[in-house]
């Protein structure tokens, strides 16, 4: 008779800077998209009160503003510490362009997307960070995250005294006028809304099945990670 235990050993995985960033990250994705709907289709509030006293909507927009700018920070600052950080949080991490890592791929998304048991590869034991199709999933956010940063300061420039936002004037003409570059800018944050709801319910779903300590893990930095024993 053949029986399996299982043992777990404690692996420091992401480092203090990274588990800032994501939260900063959450902070700010929300705050910006919760103000950025606001803006595109503010409300018509009935109030007695004069719109200069009430000044609701200029605070918004303050709001929206200064959180891009700890949004654009933070990014940068990601993107640096990609090179300082340990193993798991280099930018390699999010190109997965070893053989190995690609041939995992199919059964990963076998295994999430199609909820079936892969028996072929034991992938979750080769992948103490990102497994492939979350670093590429991760990478296309990045993506996501210039581009919002490039189309909402350029949409802030022309109301704006400040050099910095006036730098991604450009960007207007590049994608033919502020429509498309507002349509652009209002399509990506519905990116992001679709990637919270799978990056949440993966994490919660990594979480139950595996017991690794996944959403434990952004905030103490530890994983576990499984070693199998088979015992005749």
């Amino acid at each position: 008779m053949t029986t399996v235990s299982h043992e777990f050993k404690r692996v420091f995985v992401w480092e203090a800077p990274v588990r800032l960033f994501h939260w900063i990250n959450v902070l700010a994705i929300l705050t910006l998209m919760a103000t950025g709907i606001l803006i595109g289709n503010p409300p018509a509030f009935m109030s007695g009160v004069e719109a200069t006293n009430q000044y609701w909507f200029g605070i918004t927009r303050f709001i929206h503003f200064a959180t891009a700018y700890v949004f654009t920070l933070n990014m940068i600052y990601r993107i640096i510490w990609s090179f300082l950080g340990n193993k798991y949080a280099s930018w390699k991490q999010f190109f997965p362009y070893q053989r190995k890592e690609w041939k995992y791929i199919r059964h990963v998304v076998w295994d999430h997307v199609l909820l079936q048991n892969t028996k072929v590869y034991d992938y979750r034991r080769n992948f103490v960070g990102h497994n492939p199709v979350a670093a590429i999933s991760y990478s296309i956010v990045f993506i996501l995250m210039i581009l919002q940063v490039l189309t909402g300061f350029a949409l802030f420039a022309d109301n704006s005294t400040w050099f910095f936002p006036k730098m991604f004037g450009w960007v207007i003409s590049f994608f033919g006028g502020d429509f498309n570059v507002r349509f652009i800018h209002h399509l990506t944050m519905w990116g992001f809304a679709i990637f919270i709801v799978i990056h949440v319910y993966l994490a919660m779903w990594h979480d139950w099945l595996e017991g690794r300590g996944e959403i434990s893990s952004m905030f103490g930095g530890y994983k576990f990670v499984r070693k199998e024993r088979v015992k005749e």
